[in-house]
């Protein structure tokens, strides 16, 4: 579980460039991880949270004049930086905003849009990965990754509404930008046949975009950022761990790293340890073998703009702590795959995960025990796991070691599977439709 300490600091500084006074309340966070006495068989999950939050400088009404991308950031001579004319509007951009249909989250403070770029890389110019940002709305972060020199972005822009201002800001590039009328929120939707944008199937998407696929060992190919919907950023964390297993939609083509806001709750449950057997659940045991985890920075729910009519849209009142939005690094695990598991059989890695974290409080034993009579004691001596433990106790690379035992076992080998299989199908089914 994480915890945080906030420390604020009010000071007065003037607009940067009109000089008329300003009153900024300031503050840090610091994030700790909890770990439960009770957890058990594993070590502890680390997490290094780093970043100030940054507020702007500028009045509402102040133009501010983007800084130029020098020309040392890209590898081509042929591409040309970001004009330092460019002015950006603050007092436009958010009424731009207020336009959509979408209710929906925006980052238009260049201040924290900068801390967000920081936050993805200390040097965009050196690294290789594609950027796809989804939803960037009227283009802030997106201007904020170009300055700091990325080569290649892709703004995934779900809303025609938005599409134009987009579009003026990749003519004035040489390809660094490419916009493109599609909802990241929505690729692979189920089903088959034409697709109509802003649906698109990733297959289309990557190939128009000259994206082919890697080696799962090879470096990262493409790096996604952005910001979960809070009414269903669950069901999406459900249908991208099942499409990582299954190395479908965009892990097909490799090890596809997201950079991407959720809220402070779901962060909270996705980082829960084995012992805290309320917020310790499958999806978390499954995100948590398969990609390494990072915070990398929390923020305001206020921070953001939104569309609502009804007001902030903030975050509704529930048991967990949820006053941030929190930006977290999912990297893929390079040696998340092996000989034992692979995507043939990940899919019921996934089922037996599930089976297992329904009811944390119940014995491991007894699980395995009802998949194959009479050999679960065998299998949990084999792997020096306590024959008394909860499932709810067990760790996601305990879990991971399990299966793979069972996979090699003759007493296990697919015979639990069929008896759930069509039960899993009718749960399942509902997280890809989104």
């Amino acid at each position: 579980v994480a915890s945080c300490s906030l420390f604020f600091t009010l000071r007065t500084v003037s607009c940067r460039a009109c000089d008329c006074p300003l009153s900024l309340l300031q503050h840090s966070v610091r994030s700790h991880s909890l770990v439960p006495s009770s957890a058990i068989n594993g070590a502890p999950f680390s997490q290094s949270p780093k970043k100030y939050n940054k507020y702007s400088t500028y009045c509402g009404k102040t133009q501010r004049n983007l800084s130029a991308v020098a020309s040392s950031h890209f590898a081509s001579k042929q591409q040309r930086p970001l004009s330092r004319f460019d002015f950006l509007d603050l007092g436009d951009i958010e009424e731009l905003t207020k336009k959509g249909k979408q209710k929906r989250k925006f980052i238009i403070n260049p201040d924290l849009a900068n801390v967000v770029t920081e936050c993805l890389d200390d040097d965009l110019s050196e690294d290789r990965a594609i950027l796809f940002e989804c939803n960037p709305g009227p283009g802030v972060l997106t201007r904020s990754l170009l300055n700091a020199g990325a080569r290649r972005v892709i703004a995934l822009e779900s809303e025609k509404h938005f599409l134009p201002h987009l579009q003026s800001l990749e003519n004035q590039l040489d390809g660094q930008l490419k916009v493109v009328h599609c909802d990241f929120f929505k690729l692979d939707p189920i089903g088959h046949g034409s697709m109509t944008p802003p649906a698109m199937f990733s297959e289309k998407l990557f190939s128009d975009l000259g994206i082919s696929e890697v080696p799962w060992t090879a470096d990262i190919p493409v790096k996604v950022v952005g910001i979960f919907s809070q009414k269903n950023e669950r069901n999406m964390l459900w249908k991208l761990i099942y499409s990582l297993f299954e190395r479908i939609s965009l892990f097909q083509y490799g090890r596809v790293e997201l950079d991407m806001f959720i809220s402070e709750k779901e962060y909270t449950k996705l980082i829960a340890q084995p012992g805290n057997l309320r917020h310790y659940q499958a999806l978390s045991a499954l995100w948590q073998m398969a990609c390494d985890i990072q915070l990398l920075h929390m923020e305001p729910w206020s921070s953001f703009v939104t569309n609502s009519k009804n007001g902030s849209g903030g975050p509704r009142k529930g048991t967990l702590t949820n006053d941030h939005l929190c930006l977290v690094r999912m990297t893929p695990r390079k040696d998340l795959f092996n000989e034992t598991l692979t995507t043939a059989n990940s899919a019921t890695l996934v089922l037996m995960m599930k089976q297992c974290l329904t009811k944390r409080k119940a014995k491991l034993i007894d699980q395995l025990n009802s998949w194959s009579p009479g050999c679960g004691e065998k299998l949990l001596l084999q792997l020096d796991i306590p024959k008394n433990i909860f499932t709810g106790h067990v760790y996601p690379d305990v879990y991971k070691q399990l299966f793979q035992a069972m996979e090699h076992s003759q007493d296990f080998r697919q015979s639990w599977l069929y008896k759930e299989i069509l039960e899993n199908i009718n749960s399942t089914l509902p997280h890809f439709e989104l």
